[in-house]
């Protein structure tokens, strides 16, 4: 499946169900490991709760510990509880202005979308010190994690997109081996992809959302993907737009390469 709203109705975990505690529920999106999020309450204590079953290898606990980090510098959801048990693990946020930039209104209106996400990308590049972040999603970590998981056989090249279906597992890590140098290091997203930008009203980005990877890499793990990411959302030609609204200039090779790796992730 792809990431995106519910297709069919979900059941509400228990655990968000307490959470609740009788007020409204509503599941927002699911992911492609069972994640589920929903949106509890009304203004102004509305609130979201992210769970994910256990065994899903969604790391709830970690994404906590990297949103109390980076909200004192840029805007992201302020964490409220979070914690664990045999079922699954769950994560409370409060709610934050704007919907997402894949919202049925921002699909319409592509062209607002992309030029704020790219801007907003950029925003939080910058807010986000990358000297003082303790957290890494540098291209050698996550090849090593991937040459792990390959290892466990627990990499599927079905799941890649088409363009590396010709590849197989042994030589993509032969490619991947080929780091690029580092273009500029940054406090990456993590999965700069279109859903987790915010957009006010007017067409601002306001905040992002799923921040479970974020750490210090190349600006470019997270522009191949944000960029890919319009593709997916909008339909083609829309990567210059993203780009020239972040300031960057294309890079072929670091787009590839970072494409690749993304594909081999977990």
């Amino acid at each position: 499946m792809i990431a995106g709203p519910p297709r069919l109705d979900v059941a509400v975990p228990a655990q968000v169900q307490a959470v609740a505690a009788g007020q409204p529920v509503r599941a927002v999106w699911e992911n492609e490991l069972g994640g589920l999020t929903f949106e509890v309450g009304v203004d102004p204590d509305r609130r979201f709760v992210k769970w994910a079953p256990a065994g899903s290898g969604i790391s709830l606990a970690e994404e906590a510990v990297r949103l109390s980090w980076a909200v004192t510098f840029t805007p992201v959801p302020r964490l409220l509880d979070h914690g664990a048990d045999d079922e699954g693990s769950w994560m409370v946020t409060a709610a934050m202005p704007g919907k997402s930039a894949v919202a049925e209104r921002w699909k319409a209106a592509p062209k607002a979308a992309v030029a704020a996400i790219g801007e907003g990308l950029r925003a939080m590049h910058e807010a986000l010190p990358a000297p003082a972040c303790p957290f890494s999603w540098t291209a050698g970590d996550r090849l090593t994690d991937a040459r792990n998981r390959a290892s466990n056989g627990e990499i599927d090249p079905a799941q890649w997109h088409p363009i590396h279906h010709s590849l197989g597992i042994e030589r993509a890590l032969d490619l991947l081996a080929d780091v690029p140098p580092v273009d500029q290091l940054v406090v990456c997203h993590g999965d700069a992809c279109a859903p987790n930008t915010l957009l006010t009203d007017d067409g601002r980005w306001s905040g992002h959302v799923d921040l479970g990877a974020l750490g210090v890499a190349d600006k470019w793990a997270d522009l191949s993907i944000a960029t890919w990411s319009t593709e997916w959302n909008y339909g083609p030609g829309w990567d210059g737009l993203l780009l020239d609204a972040y300031g960057a200039r294309p890079d072929p090779n670091r787009t590839r390469y970072y494409r690749l790796l993304w594909d081999l992730g977990p």
